[in-house]
């Protein structure tokens, strides 16, 4: 009933949103900025290992991960033998199958803006016997900071909205793994329309607020950079 939502799909699609975006920047960048610097077979065929996620069906991506990761896998069978850990049918089999399906974005994303910085730039930072590290950090970062905020914008929406993939990694457990997308379908499925308006409302209002502040937060940035330079 309308008097009887249930927020907690809600709060547990931020966590996941939240936790599937830091993860994406903790592994996505490293992984872009190599992407943007080799050009051999190995990162070629790491690029597109890397898009799969983008253009397979999430029930096949979804699939995928419940081969890896299920109790009857070794990688399933070692965490619970070793660590009682469970990934499929947890809050965490919900994180790293928003993971999955999102990283792709912000690491195509800051891999295009690591390419358009101009090299001489980075060599000048060389013959200073700046280290890779520092050169990473100090250049690869601040210049590219438009592309890599863009990257967390399209993650942070993509590990949102997920549905497909996180279903089948998490399945629908209520109050433990249902997100916002799966509770949508959930009311849809029982035929509950004024639960199911109210849910898709919530969750478009929820998904223009954070594009809106970040939209906002961008061009603070933007404008903050401005002041710099003419002072």
């Amino acid at each position: 009933m309308a008097n009887e939502i249930n927020l907690f799909p809600l709060f547990l699609s931020l966590k996941v949103a939240t936790a599937a975006t830091l993860i994406g920047l903790i592994i996505g960048l490293p992984v872009a900025y190599y992407l943007s610097r080799s050009k051999t077979n190995v990162s070629d065929l790491l690029d597109t290992l890397l898009t799969l996620p983008v253009v397979l069906p999430p029930t096949v991506l979804g699939y995928y991960l419940l081969v890896l990761l299920g109790r009857s896998s070794p990688i399933g069978q070692f965490l619970e033998e070793n660590f009682d850990l469970m990934i499929v049918f947890t809050p965490i089999g919900a994180v790293i199958a928003a993971s999955v399906v999102s990283a792709p974005f912000l690491i195509k994303s800051a891999r295009s803006a690591f390419s358009g910085i101009n090299h001489d730039v980075v060599n000048a930072a060389k013959l200073l016997g700046r280290s890779n590290l520092n050169i990473f950090f100090s250049i690869f970062i601040p210049l590219a900071w438009r592309g890599i905020l863009s990257g967390i914008v399209l993650t942070f929406a993509r590990a949102l909205g997920d549905f497909g993939t996180t279903i089948m990694v998490s399945g629908s457990i209520p109050n433990q793994t249902t997100t916002m997308s799966i509770a949508i379908y959930d009311a849809l499925q029982a035929g509950d329309t004024q639960l199911t308006n109210i849910l898709v409302i919530i969750m478009t209002f929820v998904a223009i607020t954070c594009l809106f502040i970040l939209n906002r937060l961008e061009k603070k940035i933007e404008k903050g950079r401005r002041n710099d330079v003419r002072s």
